[in-house]
């Protein structure tokens, strides 16, 4: 792309403080009402539903989902989170030995173990908490060994459709992947849009792309790609989100935020702010990059975008396949 880079490096480090009052200052408590439990996603509204449909031109269809097996990125995060677990029941080896004859049919049956979170997936409103409180002022303990009692991803089981749009930052940079540890600013943000000739808009699913996933697949190792240093999008971006209004936030990195944080006080600064005081839906771990070939050739950088997660009651997120259709 021609247009000129925006100035990189940081802009200096962020405190503890600093963050409690840009939550403070970006809460969307109430603005939905006592009882909302979907946050942003309340900004999507059937016109654009329909208006995201007409967008579909080619009837071409980008799966932007990983693959849920036992070579997935994770390598225990937090101590709990493991890959994908796969397992048969019953099998056509089964069948043909004639241990299944007293059911009356020949079958394969299996069952999959997972954290919600291993692989591509959206988060929940339940998922971070501030302080003692999760989004709309519900309490933390809410929260407990049955699941979330408020905000889980139920809640937005038919909200997960719209306009989607793609900021191929890497691309726009010229570059193959950003480097770990690199922030993305407000401004990138506006002069990708531009040269793309996108605009973001009030109750889109905003994707960004850092080429950080390529890059892992191309060196045929995950490395420390769930929970290790990753480019993302700068802190600042909180206030950038919250003015353009969108209904959740994507990227094909584990966090979406830049990693190392820029603080030492806290950790996931950004985090603090976008889920449990803007209520902002957060998608993680995307495979953009099939999508982000056909939108660098066409010249088309938003699309109709559809991603419901499973209807897991309670859950603080959901493993999903996300589809883009031009």
């Amino acid at each position: 792309m021609s247009t000129p880079t925006p100035t990189r490096g940081r802009r200096g480090r962020i405190t503890k403080e600093e963050v409690l009052r840009t939550a403070e200052e970006l809460k969307n408590w109430g603005k939905w009402g006592p009882e909302d439990q979907i946050g942003t996603l309340n900004y999507v509204t059937p016109e654009d539903i329909v208006n995201a449909c007409r967008l579909v031109r080619r009837g071409k269809v980008f799966a932007m989902g990983i693959p849920l097996d036992e070579h997935g990125p994770q390598r225990g995060l937090f101590g709990r989170r493991f890959n994908p677990i796969h397992t048969m029941l019953a099998t056509g080896t089964d069948a043909v030995a004639g241990r299944q004859e007293e059911v009356g049919i020949r079958y394969a049956d299996d069952v999959l173990s997972m954290p919600v979170q291993a692989a591509t997936h959206w988060d929940s409103l339940g998922h971070i908490f501030l302080g003692e409180k999760m989004y709309n002022g519900y309490d933390a303990r809410l929260v407990d060994a049955w699941g979330c009692r408020k905000n889980g991803i139920e809640h937005a089981r038919d909200r997960m459709m719209g306009r989607g749009v793609l900021l191929d930052i890497a691309r726009f940079r010229g570059v193959d992947s950003l480097p770990d540890g690199e922030p993305i600013y407000n401004d990138e943000l506006d002069a990708c849009a531009a040269a793309q000739g996108v605009e973001v808009r009030r109750g889109d699913f905003v994707i960004i792309r850092t080429g950080q996933m390529e890059r892992c697949r191309k060196a045929g190792d995950w490395g420390t790609y769930a929970g290790g240093d990753a480019p993302g999008l700068a802190f600042e971006t909180c206030r950038w989100l919250h003015a353009k209004q969108v209904a959740a936030i994507c990227s094909d990195t584990w966090g979406v935020e830049v990693r190392p944080n820029e603080t030492d006080e806290i950790n996931q600064p950004w985090h603090w702010v976008v889920i449990p005081a803007m209520g902002l839906t957060m998608g993680e771990i995307f495979d953009v990059a099939e999508l982000a070939e056909d939108c660098a050739r066409d010249r088309v950088y938003e699309f109709l975008f559809y991603a419901p997660p499973l209807v897991i009651s309670g859950g603080t997120g959901s493993m999903i396949n996300p589809i883009a259709v031009k």
